[in-house]
């Protein structure tokens, strides 16, 4: 019985909550609750793992549901990514959030994300990928809040790029590298 006043206000913001088609697809600029930081080229070999960080900024005035926001109610913040053949996305880690109260639930504390925070992603090569520059592409599904209230769920689109390297840039290699294969796609 102690999560029924959640359970019952966080029903009632939903029902406050006005539901737009074009909401649920987030685009850069007016009206982003949160924005998706330029990630500068990530560098892999193949056999070696490389991890990215992506890098996110929370508009003022609102929060975002963390990975883990602490209700089964609450939409959870999560990164999605897909990237090109013959690479991979392997684990992704989000950072803790901040546990707080609000006044639509003073007895429950909540954990979200406040101002800005960094998700990172492990990202591997297969050994037979060609060297060269690939653009991974992905999204960001989060559910944005103010004290009072919360909004439909948004999905954010994310995008860097991965250059693949057959060796270190240390390594002191005579050979010589091809470009991109025309049959992958960008």
């Amino acid at each position: 019985m102690r999560n029924f006043g959640l359970y019952a206000s966080l029903l009632l913001l939903a029902l406050t909550v006005t539901s737009r088609a074009d909401n649920f697809l987030d685009t850069p600029g007016k009206g982003s609750y949160v924005s998706f930081e330029p990630v500068q080229t990530v560098t892999i070999v193949p056999g070696r793992p490389s991890t990215v960080q992506l890098h996110f900024r929370i508009g003022s005035g609102y929060h975002i549901n963390s990975n883990r926001p602490g209700s089964e109610l609450l939409i959870p913040t999560r990164v999605k990514l897909m990237p090109p053949s013959d690479i991979m996305a392997g684990r992704i880690t989000y950072p803790a959030g901040k546990t707080l109260s609000f006044p639509f639930a003073l007895e429950e504390k909540l954990n979200v994300y406040t101002e800005e925070f960094t998700v990172k992603a492990l990202l591997s090569s297969t050994r037979a990928a060609m060297p060269g520059k690939f653009t991974v592409h992905g999204q960001l599904h989060y559910q944005a809040c103010t004290n009072n209230a919360c909004f439909p769920p948004k999905t954010l689109p994310l995008q860097f790029d991965v250059r693949v390297s057959k060796h270190l840039a240390s390594s002191r290699s005579t050979s010589t590298h091809r470009g991109q294969s025309p049959h992958i796609r960008r």
